[in-house]
């Protein structure tokens, strides 16, 4: 039987490969998206349109939860309730409890909230 111990040192052994992997790949990374952009036309402008964002570094560190996260965000109402209370506003991943309800047949009408 293997061992916490044992999987917390194949997840450090992995994530260290992961990050290897990540830094070789990353300039060919980038580099296949330039010559994408360029074969399509896209400026960074409609990069920056998609994203919703000015594409500056404090929005870009805002989406990975970086210093920059601590700025207010106005909160969203909740479109949808469970049946124990849990609430979902509709934007982002389907909550597990939402998603386990869909898989049994149920629609995401069934449990919006209606005003």
């Amino acid at each position: 039987m293997i061992s916490l111990i044992d999987i917390h040192a194949q997840i450090e052994t992995l994530q260290k490969q992961a990050a290897e992997i990540k830094a070789k790949e990353f300039a060919n990374t980038v580099q296949d998206i330039c010559d994408k952009m360029q074969a399509f036309g896209i400026t960074l402008k409609d990069l920056q349109s998609v994203m919703g964002k000015s594409g500056s570094r404090a929005g870009s560190m805002r989406r990975r939860g970086g210093a920059a996260a601590t700025s207010k965000r106005s909160s969203v109402a909740a479109k949808y309730r469970g049946p124990n209370g849990e609430t979902w506003s509709g934007r982002g991943l389907s909550p597990r409890w939402l998603a386990d309800l869909l898989a049994k047949g149920r629609t995401k009408e069934d449990f919006a909230i209606k005003d």
